[in-house]
């Protein structure tokens, strides 16, 4: 085919040139042939297109898995919340870092329904805040770490006194932190489900200080209810509140400045006032309302009613105060500042509150309560708290739970139904003021 192809042009190329070759051989004048201007093309004008590009829907972050409402076993829980906490993106080796050496500890659960704030009488909270051993401790290791604790009580305000006596309440000023592995505390307390989303949460927060690289997973014993360091906080609140406090670049809740540094930014920024006591002790005037218990006004208006702080101790007008019976009528009475609601942070209770103050007190040789507690009185057993909170809510004085501890609602509680029966509205609940409600 190719070869035909050629031999066809060979064959008419020959005859076109001898026909040039004739044309321009002869005498006729040349035609002039017309030239035809080209028109210009069309100029085309694309216009941008105005339509909206259609938006991409944004990448949806992978929903969390909620936990069941109850395991069968401690490892169920524990192979789920390993799913829950992968799904939301922490990395599985550090997981597997934490989690792995995790167990039940079911002395956790009897420790976490009797803590000893809410079933000891207020006065064997305080002896114990300042036994002989703890105070003497206490001025030796004050003593020891004056520098920093002065540098501290200037830079956040907090009193230095306040700082060491969270040290001792928390950890005997270092000498003992936990020895609890606290995965296996926050796991416990998860798996049993009273505090599951609180403990599940720490938890994830633990995992976090692991991957920022403030401790290793071998550091990880604490107290039973996930207690870190020398001031014993829980994940979440290190990882908010914790600083560096000796320079090296880490955040330590076990050395010794990281951890009292970290106390005195928790306390500045949960609202401490400087050159504030956390308590001043009053007296009370006979004619005194036990209705005004629990409400919080100026100290002007305080003032106003005679109830001044013991010994003369300086109160700005405006310092909001709450007056406190602890011990009820007979025993001390206490007009509270903000700064003691500020302690309570680390330990929502009254008693621990006290105790923090009075231990601080004892350390810098100041005196404690000066009026006697009412030593004769008996608290009562866990479960006559739940027969009294079960009575007082079936006769319309809500204690909002029948959980068997003692706590602010079921004083106020108790408050409500003295004076409807011809009681002084104290709130103290003992076995002989709360007799007939308790069998």
């Amino acid at each position: 085919m190719q070869k035909q192809l050629a031999n066809f042009q060979l064959k008419h190329g020959l005859a076109l040139i001898s026909a040039l070759f004739l044309a321009s051989c002869s005498t006729k004048p040349v035609q002039q042939v017309p030239v035809i201007t080209p028109k210009p093309a069309p100029v085309i004008v694309i216009k941008p297109d105005t339509t909206p590009p259609v938006q991409q829907p944004a990448p949806q972050p992978a929903p969390v898995l909620q936990p069941k409402a109850s395991y069968n076993s401690f490892e169920e829980w524990k192979s789920d919340f390993r799913a829950r906490a992968i799904n939301q993106g922490y990395n599985p080796y550090d997981i597997s870092r934490i989690m792995d050496s995790a167990q039940l500890n079911n002395r956790v659960i009897s420790l976490d329904s009797n803590q000893a704030e809410f079933v000891k009488m207020p006065w064997e909270y305080a002896d114990s805040a300042v036994s002989g051993g703890r105070v003497s401790s206490g001025q030796s290791k004050f003593n020891q770490q004056r520098s920093l604790l002065s540098r501290l009580e200037s830079q956040y305000g907090v009193n230095a006194e306040i700082i060491a006596a969270i040290w001792g309440m928390e950890s005997s000023f270092g000498s003992f932190t936990g020895s609890s592995y606290i995965p296996s505390s926050l796991g416990t307390l998860a798996y049993e489900g009273r505090r599951r989303e609180w403990a599940e949460e720490q938890l994830l927060a633990l995992m976090k200080i692991i991957e920022r690289g403030d401790v290793s997973p071998s550091q990880l014993k604490g107290s039973w209810a996930g207690g870190m360091g020398q001031t014993q906080f829980i994940p979440g609140t290190w990882l908010e509140h914790g600083v560096d406090g000796d320079g090296d670049g880490r955040r330590n809740p076990w050395a010794t400045a990281d951890a009292l540094a970290s106390t005195a930014n928790y306390l500045s920024n949960s609202g401490w006032i400087r050159g504030v006591s956390p308590f001043y002790e009053t007296t009370l005037p006979s004619t005194f309302d036990y209705h005004l218990l629990g409400q919080k006004m100026p100290a002007s208006t305080w003032r106003s009613m005679g109830i001044t702080a013991n010994g003369g101790g300086y109160i700005d007008d405006h310092t909001l105060l709450e007056l406190w019976l602890p011990a009820g009528k007979e025993g001390p009475a206490l007009l509270l500042s903000p700064n003691f609601d500020v302690i309570k942070v680390y330990n929502n209770s009254s008693n621990y509150a006290l105790g923090v103050s009075l231990l601080g007190r004892a350390i810098v040789g100041q005196s404690g309560i000066q009026k006697s507690w009412p030593r004769y009185e008996k608290p009562l057993t866990k479960g006559q708290v739940k027969n009294l909170q079960y009575n007082l809510t079936r006769a319309g004085y809500d204690t909002q739970g029948i959980d068997g501890i003692m706590g602010t609602n079921t004083r106020n509680a108790f408050a409500r139904w003295q004076t409807d029966n011809g009681q002084i509205p104290d709130g103290f609940v003992t076995q002989r003021s709360a007799n007939s409600l308790i069998w």
